[in-house]
């Protein structure tokens, strides 16, 4: 049924195969257990590169590692950082249980404005005065909005392979603004730098 040529053909694209099977075991494999909304839609940041949120880093976009030490930042609006550094080896699956305890430095309900954010991808990340408040689809819609403390606020939308936007808000007590954008497609090297500034 095959000529002789074929054989070389054959045999080159089970070497190749192989060694593609042979990469994948050396990389190393970072999964996510979280419990609560909470921790499900909070940012991950590994070696201080925005990746994603817990609840998205399965699957398609799980995250594959080289083998070594990395660390971990998972970081949710009013809830302390949840840093952990993990130690890779080749093939391993590291599995990083988030767990994510209130800030006693959230606003009262009394003294805010409110903020809703409407972005195309909805998946991307949101800094409020360049920290981390969560992601877009939890500013937008019914019932859903950002508190903030009455005062100047710098606001950036931001995901990889896309450019980010930035802008300012001035908001007065129990005021409501919304922002709407569209974040438009970029270099990965262009977003990513701007995405983990902190």
């Amino acid at each position: 049924m095959f000529g002789r040529r074929s054989v070389p053909a054959i045999l080159a694209i089970m070497a190749l195969l192989s060694l593609v099977h042979a990469e994948d075991r050396v990389q190393s494999e970072l999964k996510f257990v979280a419990h609560t909304k909470a921790e499900k839609t909070a940012g991950v940041w590994v070696d201080g590169q925005y990746v994603g949120f817990v609840k998205e880093l399965a699957g398609d976009k799980k995250i594959m590692l080289l083998p070594g030490k990395h660390e971990v930042l998972v970081r949710q609006a009013w809830y302390r950082d949840y840093v952990q550094q993990v130690i890779l080896e080749p093939g391993q699956t590291s599995v990083v249980n988030v767990s994510l305890v209130k800030d006693a430095h959230s606003p009262t309900h009394e003294a805010t404005g409110e903020l809703k954010i409407s972005a195309t991808p909805t998946r991307a990340a949101v800094f409020v005065d360049n920290q981390f408040a969560g992601h877009v689809d939890e500013f937008d819609g019914v019932g859903k909005a950002m508190l903030l403390t009455p005062g100047r606020h710098s606001v950036r939308v931001a995901l990889p392979g896309y450019l980010p936007f930035e802008t300012v808000v001035d908001l007065r007590p129990h005021q409501k603004l919304k922002i709407q954008t569209e974040l438009v497609k970029g270099s990965i090297t262009e977003a990513g730098s701007l995405v983990n500034q902190q």
